[in-house]
């Protein structure tokens, strides 16, 4: 993923290398960091690096999340070279909740290929909807929830695998 910082048109190479609980491990630009992240009930959260703590909420539109980590504010957008360089790689294995909601609608089944990009299911949170969508071209493993369902901030809403080696192409859109 590309990180630009709010009123900086300079982009930086930023990469979630590991996840293990509440512990995150990044690496921006040349730097690696290590921090903890506890959610909250609005979306949100705080972030604990060297002794300090952030409130930190974001929110995912079209194919960029922004995120405020207290004062500061940073969009991530998809790494075009990065996408370029993965021939069968996959940039998110789960899509997930990025703060509490229901599930509007789902777009895609088990078994369903898709592209990136390729809108999956859309919540409504604070009475605003938002899409989310496959970031890299993906095999839809599980769909794990319905329509109408209440959600929470992280649960898991679709499990992606990485698309069979002689696809190029996404499924048969189905009418819903």
């Amino acid at each position: 993923m590309k990180l630009m910082r709010a009123g900086d048109s300079r982009e930086i190479d930023a990469e979630v290398i590991a996840r293990d609980g509440n512990t995150i491990r990044v690496r921006i630009g040349d730097r690696e960091l290590v921090a903890d992240f506890t959610p909250n009930a609005d979306g949100g959260g705080i972030l604990a690096n060297d002794g300090r703590r952030y409130p930190i909420f974001g929110a995912r539109r079209k194919e960029s999340i922004f995120v405020s980590v207290g004062p500061a504010s940073f969009e991530f957008k998809p790494a075009e070279a990065a996408a370029r360089r993965r021939t069968r790689g996959l940039a998110a294995a789960e899509i997930t909740a990025p703060m509490p909601g229901k599930v509007l609608k789902v777009l895609v089944r088990d078994g369903d290929l898709v592209e990136a990009g390729q809108p999956l299911v859309v919540i409504e949170a604070m009475k605003m909807e938002t899409t989310l969508g496959a970031e890299s071209a993906a095999m839809v493993k599980h769909v794990r929830v319905e329509e109408g369902q209440t959600v929470d901030h992280g649960a898991v809403l679709i499990e992606l695998s990485p698309p069979p080696a002689s696809s190029g192409r996404e499924s048969a859109p189905r009418a819903r």
